[in-house]
């Protein structure tokens, strides 16, 4: 059975295929036309953290094709109330997959272990797949391509950037963490990385203006992510000299996009005048979470469709 619980789990030529699949869709959209791919299949939404772009994306994604999705919160006692192989094999007899945004990674691998229904990570403090995939399809919108573009994100080396940093190195992109030290990607990741893909170029430079010299995209994130709130004042100290702001952007090529997963702190990790500036893909970013994972989903549910739709030489 197929999962998506980080990007490791498919192949470079499957990554290709779903951004193809969201760019169509997302154009056919864009002419009003909503084909029913997913008409009568239903998703489950199982979160254990708060969402505004992941629950509407996938609620309104799973609509515009044709399905259903259900949100299942803390009332359906998900680890609370029956044993985990009881709780997903039953789900499994009511839906075709299930979106899990959880507190930590091993809980959506143990989802996913009983091979109920296909299991979507939603989040994790491990990676967040969903994201990155409409982070690349951005970059491709904004730049014409992605093929050699460099993405450089500034900030903690977490679950986004670790994602961002997969996705890079599975399409021939580059990749630059600038953070201070203490705050790097997990070591454990990066050698996945290299073992798979070891033409992959990542690499990790501490001056945020040394970093974004040779800018295509300038990302960033919040200092202190949900569950860290008692690291915040440390954070804020550590991070103060990386903000994303009218200065580092002009340490960057002007043609540089900004990019930003939300939710902002502004004022903190990124300034109004960058966020709300030309140069800004942050809201379009945003949008394209719902084009991705429509393509996700259809890449998991309905494969013939693309099959029958899609071409071989439509693969961004």
């Amino acid at each position: 059975m197929q999962h998506l619980l980080s990007l490791f789990d498919i192949e470079v030529d499957e990554l290709r295929s779903i951004l193809a699949t969201s760019l169509t869709l997302k154009q056919r959209l864009a002419a009003g036309d909503r084909p029913s791919i997913l008409e009568r299949r239903v998703i489950a939404l199982l979160f254990q953290k708060p969402s505004l772009r992941t629950r509407v994306s996938f609620e309104t994604g799973m609509a515009q094709l044709g399905g259903s999705s259900l949100f299942l919160g803390d009332d359906v006692g998900w680890g609370k109330r029956e044993s985990p192989s009881d709780f997903t094999q039953v789900l499994g007899q009511f839906v075709d997959a299930v979106v899990c945004r959880a507190k930590k990674h091993e809980h959506v691998e143990l989802l996913a272990s009983f091979n109920a229904m296909p299991v979507i990570n939603g989040l994790t403090d491990l990676c967040h797949p969903c994201q990155a995939m409409a982070d690349i399809l951005t970059v491709r919108e904004s730049l014409g391509g992605y093929q050699d573009k460099h993405i450089v994100f500034v900030g903690d080396g977490n679950n986004v950037a670790q994602s961002v940093a997969l996705c890079t190195a599975m399409l021939g992109m580059k990749f630059t963490l600038s953070c201070p030290s203490g705050y790097e990607m997990d070591s454990d990741w990066l050698a996945r990385i290299a073992a798979r893909y070891p033409k992959a170029r990542i690499e990790t430079v501490a001056d945020p203006h040394q970093a974004v010299a040779n800018a295509d995209a300038i990302y960033t994130d919040v200092w202190t992510s949900m569950g860290q709130e008692a690291e915040m004042d440390a954070r804020r100290a550590a991070f103060a000299s990386y903000q994303v702001n009218e200065k580092l952007m002009a340490a960057a090529p002007s043609h540089a996009r900004v990019l930003h997963c939300l939710p902002a702190v502004r004022g903190q990790e990124i300034t109004d005048a960058v966020i709300d500036s030309d140069q800004s893909d942050v809201i379009r970013q945003a949008g394209n979470r719902m084009h991705a994972q429509k393509g996700l989903l259809v890449w998991l549910l309905n494969r013939k469709w693309i099959d029958d739709n899609i071409r071989a030489d439509q693969a961004i």
